[in-house]
């Protein structure tokens, strides 16, 4: 009954969204090394790598997120995992040189099972952390949330990255609620929370707000930069091709 209580309130709704939100954002890489270390596999056992591989990546994703929410309860933490979820952010908007080539693929359906569930287990403390103060200690809403969303990542993966692709604006959003998470992580650390509550109740607001703005301005200015940086030294490439002086 409690749950179903749970269930009709607009919060869990807004819970829901955001951690599916999340998880599509930052799974992005998960599913493309899920492909990568079933790539060699005879096309019959693909698939059923792939299901094999992303239902225990569920299952060892869930425990994993349920362990953060507890710690997260911890005085502290909340403080230190905002910080992160900030820097995850903001790594999120600058452009980098992919490194999926580097993962192993296999002939063998349960080696290929192995690498995705290592590859997955490596690459999930941005997604961990992030689940896990969006569910904001409910685990309703957290296991409903990851149920949902890693499916809809590792099925839909090809589709996925072709949108965000085509509409960077997506990535920029994720990034956008990723610090907004993060800065009402902040406001409700046990460290401080009742005097935000007694004292700036305004913060459980402009905290998130602060956090969103401070990703999107500073991801999209060292993004800039690095796309700045690696025009000169294209051209400089260039330039010593033909011949040109630099």
């Amino acid at each position: 009954m409690e749950i179903w209580n749970e269930i009709q309130t607009t919060v869990f709704w807004i819970g829901l969204w955001q951690i599916i939100l999340v998880n599509i954002v930052l799974s992005g890489d998960n599913a493309v090394v899920i492909a990568l270390a079933a790539r060699s596999l005879p096309p019959q056992q693909q698939n059923k790598a792939i299901a094999w591989g992303a239902g225990a990546a569920v299952a060892m994703r869930i425990v994993l997120t349920i362990i953060a929410v507890e710690m997260l309860k911890w005085p502290w933490l909340k403080l230190i995992g905002a910080v992160l979820l900030l820097w995850i952010a903001v790594k999120l908007l600058v452009p980098e040189h992919d490194g999926e080539d580097d993962v192993d693929s296999s002939d063998n359906l349960w080696a290929a099972i192995k690498t995705i569930l290592i590859a997955d287990l490596v690459m999930s403390l941005d997604n961990v952390i992030g689940v896990a103060a969006a569910a904001k200690g409910s685990l309703t809403l957290l296991i409903l949330g990851l149920a949902i969303s890693i499916p809809l990542v590792i099925f839909g993966a090809t589709m996925l990255m072709k949108l965000m692709t085509r509409w960077p604006i997506i990535i920029t959003i994720g990034a956008g609620l990723l610090g907004w998470v993060a800065g009402d992580m902040a406001a409700t650390d046990p460290v401080v929370r009742d005097w935000v509550d007694a004292n700036a109740a305004w913060l459980h607001w402009a905290a998130p707000a602060a956090g969103a703005a401070f990703v999107v301005a500073l991801g999209n200015w060292l993004a800039a930069r690095a796309e700045a940086k690696q025009q000169k030294v294209v051209d400089l490439g260039e330039g010593s091709k033909t011949g040109a002086p630099h």
